[in-house]
């Protein structure tokens, strides 16, 4: 009901994937904001939490801080009226790996969602990430994988905002749900803060997060979205990592 009063069109998409675990049920959720063109932008995050048998496990920060970041930014940018490009709002399921992190067992939900779009030839033109940015010592590196021209365009956005403290220039590889996108050819940029301590242990609650790291990042997105929008514009087929 919210997301109709906010004009959104709001996609479940279910899907099954084999897991070490047997055959599960998922689902992504895809929050759809009408641009002046059809070319999309996606934001997305992982709202699935990592389980485990032993553990109670908030994820706090660690599925947590993405989907609330998620949520907020579909309201400001229903609000702020229609853009030049379509944006999706994706909420990412089966992120994390329901035993060991390989190939096979983890990104079930961004790896069938790139498999659906290459099959229907709707690709987006450009993907930005956010994943554990609700650390309340937030400290963000560029992530090696992630397109580079994205990672200036958003490192740029923090210093023009004062937020440079917290985007730093050390360089580090994170294999995240942008990793399909880069795949298939969709310029993508991961923001992640993977120095926190709780990660993965029943200490990711929600005391050890903050409302201001989430409004940094948010803040940060928001100013390098028209600047990522020019940057496409200023790419032929904008296709090439």
């Amino acid at each position: 009901a919210d997301a109709r009063k906010l004009g959104l069109e709001v996609r479940v998409q279910p899907f099954t994937a084999d897991t070490p675990h047997g055959r599960l049920a998922l689902a992504n959720v895809v929050a759809v904001l009408p641009g002046r063109r059809p070319d999309v932008i996606l934001v997305g995050g992982h709202y699935d939490t990592k389980w485990f048998r032993d553990v109670r496990f908030v994820g706090a920060n660690d599925g947590g801080s993405s989907a609330a970041l998620l949520l907020e930014l579909a309201r400001v940018l229903a609000a702020g009226g229609k853009r030049e490009y379509t944006y999706w709002i994706a909420f990412f399921d089966g992120e994390e790996a329901r035993e060991t992190w390989t190939a096979a067992d983890s990104l079930y939900g961004s790896r069938h969602m790139v498999a659906e779009l290459k099959r229907t030839g709707a690709l987006p033109r450009a993907m930005i990430l956010v994943d554990m940015i609700g650390d309340r010592d937030l400290a963000l590196r560029r992530e090696a994988f992630s397109t580079q021209a994205l990672t200036d365009l958003v490192w740029a956005s923090a210093r023009r905002l004062g937020y440079a403290r917290h985007f730093l220039e050390e360089v580090m590889p994170v294999e995240d749900d942008h990793a399909p996108f880069l795949r298939a050819g969709v310029p993508s940029v991961l923001l992640i803060d993977f120095d926190y301590p709780p990660w993965h242990t029943g200490e990711d609650t929600l005391d050890k997060v903050s409302a201001q790291s989430l409004q940094i990042v948010g803040d940060v997105v928001l100013e390098a979205l028209p600047r990522i929008e020019d940057w496409l514009g200023r790419t032929p087929g904008g296709t090439k990592p």
